[in-house]
């Protein structure tokens, strides 16, 4: 499992990456949310990992 917090701001993004943090379920500052650890995951997580702090947890 993958706990993904969003950490700065979508505000001048393109909307790729706005698009891609609001697929992850994050819409606020400092929201976690818990995701799988899938491939599909892992690749928007690293499209948008300047946005991100991500963090293994066991289930």
């Amino acid at each position: 499992m993958l706990r993904v917090k969003l950490v700065k701001s979508i505000i001048g993004n393109t909307p790729r990456n706005r698009a891609t943090v609001k697929a992850l379920g994050l819409r606020k500052m400092h929201q976690t949310v818990v995701h799988k650890d899938t491939p599909s995951i892992r690749g928007m997580i690293h499209h948008v990992k300047h946005l991100l702090e991500v963090e293994e947890v066991k289930e």
